[in-house]
């Protein structure tokens, strides 16, 4: 298979990355709505997607040789323990989505989320962190970023956004970056250990543990929550983030972390748009404003992906 098939693959299982990730802003963003509370949305929702990656790693061979590589490379220090601390920017993020989706919308948590991911794609993928090693910024990854975030801030026109807590756009921000950051570290633990669902366990035994933390902390004063809601189809946020962190591990070798987060952007918005003109949200963007956005995104996500020759 040649390069532009494979790359081209990659990108798009990054696209379906970011419908994931839509999907769960939704999912977490709801049970954090009906709990009343974003960390105890989060702590579920990691700590489900726990247990199934247990189950996982203890059932598949390769679960096992991951994690005894795991151990393996711990013991030695060949895995220093910041590679081990992807779990807490994704412990970040699901609490985040609990705390903000269920007032401002899917589209709108993109458009915070998108620019500090893009703009933290840049600087990573410059300095080479991810494991795809050190990648110029091209004047096509330049110009794909731009629009990116051109699209995103599209999201931003209408008279509903206004009335937006600062602090709601911030936060899914400061989340962006830091996935970014997280993609890279992934990639390269997954390289360590040799299997995408080992570095995935850690991600999640990392994220539940904060969660876990700031749910006593939290519990201690305010108290746990009166009762959880009935609806199961609130409680696979878990299945729904094993999922595209696992393709995070295996997509980011090939595509770079800015590509893996311009092809995320699509799927995000993408699937927002359907998100949000299904269930909107008080704040959300008009359906036609989040499909300038998306389109606009792709167009930069095209131009990424597709290699600048230099004349000779």
């Amino acid at each position: 298979m040649d390069e532009r098939r494979t790359v081209g693959i990659a990108v798009i299982g990054a696209v379906l990355i970011g419908a994931l990730t839509a999907l769960q802003a939704r999912i977490n963003g709801t049970l954090g709505a009906e709990i009343g509370d974003g960390i105890y949305s989060g702590v579920i929702s990691f700590g489900s997607g726990l247990l199934i990656l247990i189950v996982l790693s203890a059932l598949i061979p390769e679960g096992r040789r991951g994690f005894g590589r795991l151990v393996g490379g711990i013991r030695d220090r060949r895995i220093p323990p910041w590679m081990l601390m992807g779990g807490i920017i994704g412990a970040f993020t699901v609490a985040s989505q609990g705390l903000t989706v269920a007032t401002i919308g899917v589209a709108l948590f993109t458009v915070g989320f998108v620019a500090g991911q893009t703009a933290g794609g840049l600087v990573l993928d410059r300095v080479g962190y991810g494991p795809a090693g050190v990648v110029p910024i091209t004047p096509g990854r330049l110009v794909g970023a731009l629009l990116a975030i051109a699209g995103v801030v599209v999201c931003l026109a209408g008279d509903d956004v206004r009335g937006v807590p600062v602090w709601m756009l911030v936060v899914p921000a400061i989340a962006g970056a830091g996935v970014a950051w997280q993609q890279g570290t992934n990639g390269r633990l997954r390289v360590r250990v040799e299997s995408p669902l080992t570095a995935t366990l850690v991600n999640f035994i990392g994220g539940t543990a904060v969660l876990l933390l700031a749910a006593v902390v939290r519990a201690a004063f305010t108290g746990l929550p009166d009762a959880l809601p009935p609806e199961p189809w609130l409680y696979l946020g878990g299945a729904v983030g094993v999922t595209y962190i696992f393709l995070s591990a295996i997509v980011v070798r090939r595509t770079g972390v800015l590509l893996l987060g311009l092809g995320s952007v699509v799927g995000l918005l993408a699937t927002s748009v359907v998100l949000d003109a299904l269930w909107p949200a008080p704040a959300a963007p008009s359906t036609l404003v989040a499909v300038i956005a998306a389109a606009v995104a792709i167009a930069g996500v095209a131009v990424a992906a597709v290699p600048w020759r230099r004349r000779g």
